[in-house]
């Protein structure tokens, strides 16, 4: 269940971080993808910076910023 759980909250962020740096989404299997590795990314910067991650919520929250972050830096080395 938690893999299940895991994969949703991915799929949000990653459509998320697309939405807010591209205007647009990437696709399920885009989102899911840059989801699920910006979990990751945030949940390690949240850790540098000092805060926790806590709930539903919480994990959302960084997954998302991760996949932001994660949408901004590959949009760096594209250019």
């Amino acid at each position: 269940m938690n893999l299940i759980l895991f994969l949703i909250i991915g799929a949000i962020a990653g459509w998320l971080a697309g939405t807010i740096m591209k205007g647009k989404g990437f696709g399920i299997v885009g989102n899911l993808g840059i989801g699920v590795i910006g979990a990751f990314l945030g949940k390690f910067l949240f850790g540098v910076i000092g805060l926790s991650v806590h709930g539903m919520i919480g994990q959302l929250i960084a997954a998302t910023a991760g996949a932001v972050v994660l949408v901004w830096v590959v949009n760096m080395i594209k250019k």
